[in-house]
């Protein structure tokens, strides 16, 4: 059986300081203990690879103890450790191709085996400190506006920027993680890579898309044509009293355009609302378009005129 760790150690943390807390090099080595990257250890995990986005927070977690105070992190990873959505052609090679680790020049970037390295100029990033992983890394808006560069699909750049103004709008929602005019402000400095796509999406950006799909959902019936929808629209009864908060809404002509994610599939007792909310919803004179992902793929054209069907009723 392994001895304990000494209790000053973490659950990731670096060879040095094991060794002078009295860690021997013999139990460094020993199998309840992961490498991670070269001069760390972390804690073995007993549990098998998850969600990318869940691989790259406990790598980011783990190289951690190891960052000395000129790197922050950046790019995917600093996406990800804000809860940005990304899609997974983006996600599953990051996890392959490491950590993204930057600099600002003229500082070189690190060359580690798990890392990417960057050098940021200082006039297009600024570094925070994250509230609750404590790792530094670039801002909301700064994240967002290194996206630009990266993300094929303008639909994706354009979820990714919802998501960090999201407003909260449900009881258990955190605040914004950024403001329209910061994620301007970050597209619009100086040597920022990806300036076009980053121009395009921002008069796009809304602060009421629940998520990614939703705004797919929104950009598809825009570009399709039609009006723009309203975004998580209170239905109300007669007496007054809120019967849901459709998707998308259109409501003069009272039409909700409604993603169902897979969980409205499985989960039973999601199953058994969403039937009782749409009753409700035709109850109160509405026409409910039901979308799932199948439904975005090809255009979206199909879709469109679903809606627009709905909207001619």
């Amino acid at each position: 059986m392994p001895s304990e760790l000494p209790s000053i150690l973490d659950a990731s943390f670096c060879v040095r300081d094991a060794l002078r807390a009295g860690v021997t090099p013999k139990r460094l080595r020993g199998r309840d203990l992961d490498t991670p990257f070269w001069g760390a250890r972390s804690l073995a995990r007993s549990e098998e690879p998850g969600f990318p986005e869940e691989e790259i927070v406990i790598g980011a977690m783990r190289y951690r103890p190891l960052m000395p105070e000129n790197q922050f992190f950046s790019h995917v990873t600093a996406a990800v450790l804000w809860g940005l959505p990304l899609p997974a052609h983006v996600l599953w090679p990051a996890v392959q191709q490491g950590l993204d680790v930057a600099v600002f020049t003229p500082t070189r970037h690190t060359r580690r085996s798990g890392i990417r390295g960057h050098e940021v100029h200082p006039a297009s990033a600024h570094v925070v400190e994250h509230p609750t992983h404590g790792v530094p890394l670039t801002s909301p808006a700064s994240t967002w506006a290194a996206l630009g560069a990266m993300l094929r699909d303008p639909y994706d750049l354009v979820a990714a920027g919802d998501a960090a103004v999201r407003e909260r709008m449900f009881r258990d929602d955190p605040p914004p993680l950024a403001t329209l005019a910061q994620l301007f402000a970050a597209a619009s400095a100086r040597r920022r890579v990806g300036g076009p796509a980053l121009r395009a999406a921002l008069p796009r950006i809304r602060s009421r898309s629940a998520s990614p799909r939703e705004t797919w959902c929104r950009l598809l019936l825009v570009d399709a044509g039609l009006p723009e929808p309203e975004l998580n629209h209170e239905v109300r009864d007669a007496a007054g009293q809120v019967i849901a908060c459709v998707d998308l809404a259109y409501p003069d002509a009272r039409v909700a355009v409604e993603y169902e994610g897979e969980h409205h599939r499985t989960d039973p007792q999601q199953w058994a609302r969403d039937l009782v909310r749409c009753e409700a919803l035709a109850a109160a004179g509405w026409f409910v378009v039901r979308v799932s992902a199948a439904h975005l793929a090809g255009g979206g054209a199909a879709l469109a005129a679903r809606v627009r069907a709905g909207l001619a009723r």
